[in-house]
């Protein structure tokens, strides 16, 4: 998760202002690059449960890892935006393939265990990989020299997964298991993949664009790297504190709530005119769309016994909302001279997740009859 989330998917957003100076990009090419990423997680999305039902799981994952380290590095190499639009299509192909497919193995055994609260770890691997970008981001370079240095963390927290996982026995989704159950989306769980899904377009605008918007201000005082920073300080704990809510007050309760803060969040870095307000904003960004994936992933499980359709659903769901969401907020950017406007759809999008999560208030993570 550290290399193929929170370095391959997201060392675009601390290099995307540098990126869009030597290419000469408006902020439409630079949503459209991050897009593409976007669109490649859904693709891989929709591919990955197969893949994790193949009795070749093992050398799917290690191909996976590979790809996505390799174009983490291949930045370095290409410049002109249709490279750029493949490459981080097949980007965002590896990461779709890493997150689901272990997420989903990964999830299975800790049910078999009954540690499913050890899953949180798994989650809070994104914030410790943004926290590595944004350190090999500051011993600085002109692009290609990052993109290089991006490529080579990614492969050494790679290398240190595989040597992890590579030899355990890892359980594989075939036809006694839940792939093949009937995968039943009632009214309940339509309405936690929706809200999953206008997530993705929600949170997305300001996790790619927070660096450039700090950019934008006055008054910076400061490197705007260092919002992207902050967003990975609070994405690490913030898992725990989520669960531990979710673990007292229901998981209806605290998914809620971390869609209102995230919504709070992201409205308030579209409005920031000072860097102090738009760190306020990255922390309660980092401390949000961390647990809300762990929560919302939470609610789906727990209202299917399919964790492996479960997952791809919400994911793809998720997958379509953060395409949309850097190709609509970089056009809107370019029209209106500011990112307001698409922070406040985004944040009008995020009340509509909180209303859509449903009054189930036996929840709780690691409960998963509804």
């Amino acid at each position: 998760m550290a290399a193929a989330m929170g370095v391959g998917r997201f060392a675009y957003t601390p290099l995307l202002p540098q990126m869009t100076l030597a290419e000469g990009w408006t902020y439409a090419q630079s949503g459209d690059v991050a897009s593409a990423n976007f669109l490649g997680y859904l693709v891989g999305a929709l591919l990955a449960p197969a893949l994790a039902s193949s009795h070749y799981v093992r050398l799917w994952v290690a191909m996976s890892i590979m790809l996505s380290a390799g174009t983490t590095y291949l930045g370095a190499e290409i410049s002109g935006l249709p490279a750029w639009l493949t490459l981080r299509f097949l980007s965002g192909v590896a990461s779709a393939f890493c997150l689901v497919i272990m997420t989903g193995l990964l999830m299975q055994t800790l049910r078999s265990e009954r540690a499913e609260h050890l899953g949180n770890l798994h989650f809070a691997g994104v914030g410790v990989g943004i926290l590595l970008c944004m350190a090999a981001t500051y011993m600085g370079g002109d692009v290609a020299e990052q993109w290089a240095r991006q490529g080579l963390v990614a492969s050494l927290c790679m290398a240190i997964a595989w040597f992890a996982i590579g030899n355990v026995a890892w359980p594989t989704l075939t036809a006694n298991t839940d792939t093949h159950q009937r995968f039943k989306v009632d009214n309940t769980l339509w309405r936690v993949i929706v809200g999953y899904g206008l997530f993705g377009f929600g949170y997305v605008i300001a996790a790619t664009f927070v660096v450039a918007m700090g950019e934008r201000l006055d008054d910076i005082g400061m490197d705007a790297g260092v919002s992207w920073v902050v967003v990975g300080a609070a994405t690490v704990p913030s898992v725990y504190l989520w669960q531990w809510l979710a673990n007292t007050r229901g998981l209806g309760f605290a998914l809620v709530l971390a869609y209102l803060v995230l919504a709070t969040g992201v409205l308030l870095a579209g409005m920031a005119e000072t860097m102090l307000l738009l760190l306020i904003a990255a922390v309660l960004l980092g401390g949000t769309f961390g647990g809300i994936t762990a929560l919302g992933l939470s609610a789906g499980r727990a209202l299917s016994s399919n964790i492996a359709r479960v997952v791809s659903a919400m994911t793809v769901a998720f997958s379509i909302g953060q395409l949309l969401g850097p190709a609509v907020a970089g056009r809107m950017a370019d029209l209106f001279g500011s990112f307001f406007w698409p922070s406040a759809l985004a944040c009008v999008l995020l009340l509509v997740s909180a209303a859509l999560v449903p009054r189930v208030t036996a929840l709780r993570i690691g409960n998963h009859s509804s």
